[in-house]
């Protein structure tokens, strides 16, 4: 299993829950990211390393890297290379064994079967058996985790998750379009009404009380109605530090699919070398 090599395309804090778990069951693990990633929960996510020199989640340390080389040297050292590279081509070079599209992109953007020996899509937007091997249900509810060998997840409410009791309200949307800036950190307590971030000098402005659980990175130009932050009414300071449940779930799933399908493989070239 040490030589099984997946890449998952995605860094953020539901990708980094699942090449977490991966990890800690041994495989080689390398996230392909862009070169400036809209990771929200940047304290848990494995793609803030292409902003931070330093990012370490749970005891797993990442590492930016730029070429097969260096994925090599961090796997080595027991570090997750992240690569601000095509997914696609990252497989190609390395001789990728898995692929998994973590992106939550809602839609397919360009991911198909034969792109690795296994490819395994997370949320809606993929059909296992057609565009991938298998999907992995990522809305919250009786089904979140479950791996469909067969068909889709279920389509995009556009309805965010429901946190004590509080849904859309715990989002932060940019009011205009142009770059952000951050003027609260990450772990901050804030009020409803509160000024934590700015996009072209317009606020943006917590709704509720809470824990601000996400932010954007400075400088990243967004659209209108983009989400740039998230606060936690539960206001535990360990969530800003912690893979979420939502993130562990799709994680276990995740490495279910990937062994579930190696099996399948290994089956099918045992039965082929006897013919």
């Amino acid at each position: 299993m040490m030589k099984q090599k997946i890449v998952i395309r995605g860094g953020g804090d539901l990708a980094t829950g699942v090449a977490h778990r991966l990890y800690q069951a041994g495989y080689r693990v390398l996230i392909t990211e862009q070169a400036k990633p809209t990771v929200i929960r940047r304290t848990v996510a494995f793609a803030n390393v292409l902003y931070e020199k330093d990012m370490v989640v749970e005891g797993v340390t990442a590492k930016a890297v730029k070429n097969t080389e260096e994925v090599e040297t961090a796997w080595q050292k027991e570090q997750m290379p992240v690569w601000a590279e095509e997914a696609g081509k990252v497989c190609t070079l390395i001789q990728a064994d898995v692929m998994v599209d973590v992106t939550l992109s809602k839609r397919n953007t360009g991911i198909k079967r034969g792109m690795a020996p296994v490819v395994i899509g997370v949320g809606p937007g993929f059909e296992a058996g057609v565009d991938v091997d298998a999907v992995v249900e990522s809305q919250r509810g009786h089904n979140l985790g479950r791996v469909f060998y067969q068909g889709k997840a279920a389509p995009n409410s556009g309805i965010p998750g429901v946190i004590a009791g509080v849904g859309k309200e715990r989002l932060l949307k940019a009011p205009c379009a142009g770059s952000f800036k951050g003027e609260a950190v990450i772990g901050d307590v804030v009020k409803a009404g509160q000024r934590v971030a700015s996009v072209e000098g317009q606020p943006v402005v917590a709704v509720i009380d809470g824990l601000l659980r996400g932010l954007l990175a400075d400088g990243l130009t967004v659209t209108e109605g983009f989400k740039v932050g998230d606060v936690d009414p539960r206001i535990d300071p360990d969530y800003c530090s912690l893979i979420s449940d939502k993130a562990r779930a799709i994680g276990g799933a995740v490495l279910e699919a990937v062994m579930h399908l190696q099996q399948v493989k290994d089956t099918e070239n045992t039965m082929n070398s006897r013919e």
